[in-house]
């Protein structure tokens, strides 16, 4: 069988644009500074080094964040579909990756000045997370 090189045949996945809106706005909208995703594009980052303290001092939350709240906060980007749990041969650990919409999204915003959600984006945020809307 020949060997083929992955990334010269890889081809993005296309996103619809409402998928697109929906997951910056989610991003955006989330506790976690973009030092959080752009370190989970090169590598898995454990809970440990999210919440509490930890997270702050690596530079990854905004504001100090109990497991808990850490947990909340990221399983609503796994169901986004920016993030997704890190598997070792012995099951899903506690360390979360990019997807690849979340590669797409975190190159996109890593070239763009810092842009603050409006509260709009805000509350359509909270409100699409309460009710778990597809859209």
């Amino acid at each position: 069988m020949p060997n083929v090189d992955s990334q010269l045949t890889a081809k993005p996945f296309s996103y619809s644009d409402q998928t697109i809106e929906r997951a910056e706005r989610s991003l955006l909208c989330s506790p976690f500074h973009l030092s959080l995703f752009a370190t989970m594009a090169c590598e898995s980052v454990p809970m440990a080094n999210i919440a509490l303290d930890a997270g702050m001092k690596n530079g990854y939350t905004k504001r100090p964040l109990s497991e808990l709240a850490a947990d909340n906060a990221l399983v609503w980007l796994i169901d986004v579909g920016i993030l997704r749990r890190e598997v070792d041969g012995q099951g899903i650990t506690d360390s979360f990756r990019l997807t690849p919409l979340g590669r797409q999204l975190v190159e996109k915003l890593q070239h763009q000045p810092q842009i603050n959600p409006s509260w709009g984006d805000r509350l359509k945020d909270i409100f699409i997370h309460w009710f778990r809307l597809p859209f």
